[in-house]
């Protein structure tokens, strides 16, 4: 019994960019332009991402047969394509030109073709949903799968061992070795040309949202991984051909590193008796499975062939060529919707490695002792809840990053206005005899507040202003961090709005901007200030009303710092 693949909803009118979208709008992946759906704040908005060729060997290749007589033209991903084509000789005359010609091409050179195939066996269901959003002739399933192979993580031996246990691991294993040196390089697919890369992008967003209950700090935790990649690019075959190529593991480790493939891949290249082996492991946090659907074009008129030909690929020759004709038990479904995959691909894809100099503020007034309760209904302080949320935050900053952090109060009339906790300059650096991540760690956990101070804001911004303005520099994005639950109060500091926005304004530079980042922190902060000091510096004012949303709102604005300019 086939089931129906219907189109997905375009969208006549964008309410974001205040235009029509063309529902005849294709997706074009292999060099074009993507167009993706992504949910934004305020409704749903289409993207437009431009990406360069990545070259395929396949992208001029015919999708029609060579034989006068083909009636069926069917494409299929390389992998798979063997089995395909053994089941087409037996429905074809022995001299092996028949009715049923099969291509073995990539899902993301087939979604670009003009001439689109009767049948079409990609390697995950995400690119018949793709194509539908951009307008290639709908599908229908005939039947389930007919393999599947989940993504497995593979390194050498050695390596293997630094994060799986057995034949089981997780991505947040991963994510942390890789944040503490502890594995040499990880590689992965372009998630926009690579079902592997597609598949395993959206498996870590997923077991990132496992790790918090807060979507951003999860967000944060995939980009820590993502910024860590010596390769966002590879080829899985390319790079099973790069190892096999080798006859020393540690070369290996540091050339590759751990990478994703699927267990099929694996298998093959462990049948191969190549030198170096290799170990897979399956990440229990987010175990998803390439499956490879038999879709039939719904404007074919060989349908019966093509069932013939879904009823002649058997379960041993698909068994034997290294996949699996059942779903593992533990692996998590893919959306149904394209735009729940493609989102965090494009953010995985967009994401630059630039270098980012970051210096944060800290309020320390009086006020943050009050009380405030935490996600588990515990009692705590403002305070208490800075230690915990700002703990977890500060670890995701990438290695790329230079960072400072003061804090502001006045507990005596005399009193600066900021104190210089951990000075300014690489996180991989030194600070005060430790590592300054640490060192960063370490006063965020011992951070307290006196119960009389008064809160120098505006002072405290001007000053930050003028010690980042020097540091400015070519492909650096240079920032304030500022978390405040009041107004700018109860100090010899103390100005007027006007005055200081005067001065604000004035003293910024357009050649060395310095955007302000200012996080609301409790129903006192004043975030209509926050809001013109963001107006005025370029930056952005973030609200956590609640105290305990504190860890959304770093969150929020530690990803503002890490996004590209």
């Amino acid at each position: 019994m086939s089931d129906p693949l219907w189109r997905e909803p375009l969208p006549e009118h964008d309410p974001e960019m205040g235009q029509a979208v063309s529902p005849g709008v294709r997706v074009m992946l292999a060099g074009m332009i993507v167009i993706v759906l992504v949910l934004v704040a305020g409704g749903t908005a289409w993207w437009l991402y431009a990406q360069k060729p990545v070259a395929t060997g396949t992208e001029n290749r015919a999708v029609a047969g060579p034989c006068d007589e083909t009636l069926l033209h069917v494409v299929a991903a390389p992998e798979i394509a063997p089995a395909v084509e053994e089941a087409a000789r037996s429905l074809n005359p022995d001299s092996g030109c028949g009715p049923i010609s099969v291509t073995a091409q990539e899902p993301a050179v087939t979604a670009l073709a003009a001439q689109q195939p009767d049948v079409w066996i990609p390697s995950s269901s995400v690119w018949l949903r793709i194509a539908l959003v951009g307008g290639i002739n709908a599908y229908r399933l005939e039947g389930g799968p007919i393999a599947r192979s989940p993504i497995v993580l593979a390194a050498p031996t050695a390596v293997a061992a630094k994060f799986a246990k057995g034949d089981q691991t997780s991505w947040l294993q991963l994510m942390t070795g890789v944040a503490g040196h502890q594995i040499p390089a990880v590689t992965m697919p372009d998630p926009l040309h690579s079902s592997v890369g597609l598949l395993a992008v959206y498996a870590i967003q997923a077991a990132m949202v496992q790790s918090t209950p807060d979507a951003g700090i999860a967000q944060l935790r995939a980009l820590t991984l993502r910024s860590r990649l010596k390769d966002a690019s590879a080829d899985p075959a390319e790079l099973l051909r790069r190892v096999a190529a080798q006859t020393d593991a540690d070369a290996v480790a540091n050339d590759v590193g751990v990478f994703p493939i699927t267990e099929q891949q694996l298998t093959m290249y462990q049948r191969g008796g190549n030198t170096v082996a290799l170990k897979g492991s399956y990440p229990s946090d987010g175990l998803v499975e390439a499956d490879y659907p038999f879709a039939i074009s719904t404007s074919t008129k060989q349908g019966a062939l093509a069932e013939r030909l879904r009823a002649a690929i058997s379960v041993p020759a698909i068994t034997e060529a290294g996949f699996r004709a059942y779903k593992m038990p533990l692996s998590i479904e893919v959306p149904e919707r394209s735009d729940q995959v493609l989102d965090p691909a494009v953010q995985w894809a967009q994401y630059r490695a630039l270098e980012f100099q970051v210096l944060l503020l800290i309020d320390s007034s009086g006020s943050m002792n009050k009380p405030a309760t935490d996600k588990t209904g515990r009692t705590t302080t403002k305070a208490g809840l800075l230690r915990q949320s700002g703990l977890a935050a500060a670890q995701l900053f990438g290695d790329e990053t230079s960072i400072g952090m003061w804090t502001f109060n006045t507990p005596k009339p005399e009193s600066p206005p900021h104190v210089e906790v951990v000075p300014f300059g690489p996180i991989t650096g030194r600070a005060g005899g430790t590592g300054r991540r640490d060192a960063l760690a370490a006063a965020i956990t011992g951070y307290t507040a006196p119960n009389q101070a008064g809160t120098p804001l505006f002072q405290t911004i001007l000053d930050a202003r003028a010690a980042m303005k020097p540091r400015v520099k070519p492909r650096a994005n240079t920032m304030i961090i500022v978390l405040s639950d009041g107004s700018d109060a109860e100090s010899k500091y103390t100005m007027p709005k006007k005055t200081f926005l005067t001065r604000l304004a004035k003293e910024g530079d357009a050649q060395r901007p310095v955007p302000v980042i200012g996080v609301g922190f409790g129903p006192d902060a004043d975030m209509a200030t926050l809001n013109d000091i963001a107006k005025v510096t370029g930056g952005k004012a973030i609200a956590a009303k609640d105290p305990a949303d504190l860890a959304s709102a770093l969150a929020k604005a530690f990803l503002a710092a890490h996004a590209p300019a």
